[in-house]
């Protein structure tokens, strides 16, 4: 390609070398929302591990390195703003792509409202304990901040978008990590490492079963580490920095929920520890305020700026990946449409906040606020589950079809089959599918969850027969590495066309 060529499609595509790994890597920490994770998702694993919770957490942090391996390898390959849709349209057949690319967008363009949901009611009921005379149903004001907030930082580009999580991502990390060494001093003699056994298991989920099924949970708390690969057009050696990013964003997260939940489960006492909990006296807010006076303040601050970077993160997830998919066609054009400075999707930024503030507005009044986050959340873990699941087989698809002189049985055929099998049981958990005897039977609106995504994905199977049938070089373009290549004869290049 000539150099004139390659600086008309930097003229008109997305920023290219804007940023580098420290904003990456932050990209795909602050999407796992570790100080949310720590202090609501993880706990809920304690009703079945109970005080070996540590244990579930350092099992789930494994589990996820099997599915994190598989996205970085393929990141390293297939650097993409189209990410998993990518992956799974060269990794097994463009169409399986398209359909990968049309539910992770949608979920995605749902985890701003979801965290703006939080947000205002997190806000607004410490606000109310704090001073009663605030009214604890007050919490739109805050989610519509937050979204205005999201959308400035978007539109003014990756660079300001990814710089902004940074300073977010590490706050949040270092006021946790500050708190759980306090607490592992605290502790002092109580300090024990049966934590990581199996002898502080929850009542009736005794021994293996009860850490297998907190891990199950604490699984979910993983959500997010792949979120760095839709920058990858945007980013500095996208190839190398994708690849440590995504694996770096996995493991050094993980590592932070075994410590963060170690420090918490020694000084609260294992043997109790099974009612320890998200909210009140047994949580991380209520130790905190009961025994480290204004401490607990920072460790609010902490959980809010988690919300607002990860709502930042995921958006810019759901904009480049629609961007990728509606440059090829396959989405409406106006998607594609970029900031004549910023190089910024404003357009899919203006849709996505129009999305978020409908749906923290009309979720959340037409229940209330915890209803529809969990109504979302359902919805949200269920695809993105499905989504680890598709591109652990894309990966082992990848290197035997296209690259079978880079395959390594271990890292490419192994390890996706284990990262299959850890993420079947908590896609099965997360559906409120009782195959398990800890699974809970999802009850309205929350099962609604599962109709949602059926309509949604089997509306995404009409509009992929329909381009089958009319533009079916569209779909194959699916495939298609923009960054290696721009030029149409790309797609063969690259491999997409090879059997």
């Amino acid at each position: 390609m000539s150099g004139d060529a390659a600086a008309d499609r930097a003229a008109v595509g997305l920023r290219r070398d804007a940023i580098g790994l420290r904003e990456v890597l932050f990209q795909s920490i602050t999407a796992m929302a570790p100080a949310a994770a720590v202090a609501a998702s993880i706990p809920s694993g304690a009703a079945f591990a109970g005080g070996s919770l540590p244990l579930a957490v350092l099992i789930a942090l494994v589990a996820c390195l099997f599915t994190a391996s598989c996205v970085a390898e393929l990141a390293r390959e297939l650097p993409a703003a189209g990410s998993v849709s990518t992956y799974a349209a060269q990794g097994l057949h463009p169409a399986v792509g398209f359909l990968v690319g049309w539910g992770y967008v949608f979920v995605e363009a749902l985890v701003p409202p979801l965290l703006l949901l939080q947000l205002g009611f997190t806000t607004a009921g410490t606000l109310h304990q704090e001073w009663s005379s605030y009214p604890a149903d007050l919490w739109w004001p805050w989610a519509l901040a937050g979204a205005a907030i999201i959308a400035v930082a978007g539109y003014f580009g990756v660079r300001a978008s990814a710089r902004f999580g940074t300073f977010l991502g590490v706050f949040e990390v270092l006021v946790f990590l500050v708190f759980a060494v306090w607490l592992i001093g605290k502790a002092g003699g109580d300090n024990t490492l049966s934590v990581f056994g199996t002898s502080h298991t929850a009542e009736g989920y005794r021994g293996v079963s009860g850490v297998f099924a907190g891990s199950v949970y604490t699984v979910l708390a993983f959500a997010g580490f792949e979120a760095a690969a839709p920058l990858a057009e945007e980013t500095r050696n996208p190839r190398r920095t994708m690849h440590r990013a995504v694996l770096g964003a996995a493991l050094g997260i993980g590592l932070f929920y075994v410590v963060t939940t170690y420090a918490m489960t020694v000084y609260f006492g294992p043997d109790r520890f099974a009612r320890f909990g998200a909210s009140g006296a047994a949580s991380w807010e209520g130790v905190a305020r009961a025994s480290f006076g204004l401490f607990w303040v920072l460790v609010f601050l902490a959980v809010v700026n988690s919300t607002i970077a990860n709502a930042n993160a995921c958006a810019n997830v759901s904009t480049r990946t629609a961007f990728a998919l509606a440059r090829i066609r396959v989405m409406p054009r106006i998607l594609a449409v970029l900031h004549p400075r910023y190089r910024s999707p404003v357009a899919g930024i203006a849709v996505q906040t129009v999305v978020a503030v409908g749906a923290v507005l009309g979720l959340g009044f037409g229940y209330d606020p915890v209803t529809a986050f969990l109504l979302l959340a359902t919805v949200i873990v269920t695809v993105v589950i499905g989504v680890y699941i598709v591109v652990n087989l894309a990966c082992a698809g990848y290197f035997l079809r296209r690259r079978r002189e880079l395959l390594k049985p271990v890292r490419h055929l192994l390890l996706p089959l284990l990262g299959i099998v850890a993420f079947v049981p908590a896609l099965l958990t997360a559906a409120g599918l009782p195959v398990f005897d800890f699974v809970t039977e999802l009850t309205a609106p929350v099962s609604y969850a599962g109709p949602i995504v059926a309509v949604w994905m089997a509306a995404g199977v009409v509009v992929l027969l329909v381009l089958m049938r009319r533009h079916p070089e569209r779909v194959a373009e699916t495939a298609r590495v923009h960054l290696d290549d721009p030029s149409p004869t790309g797609l063969a290049q690259n491999g997409a066309a090879r059997p």
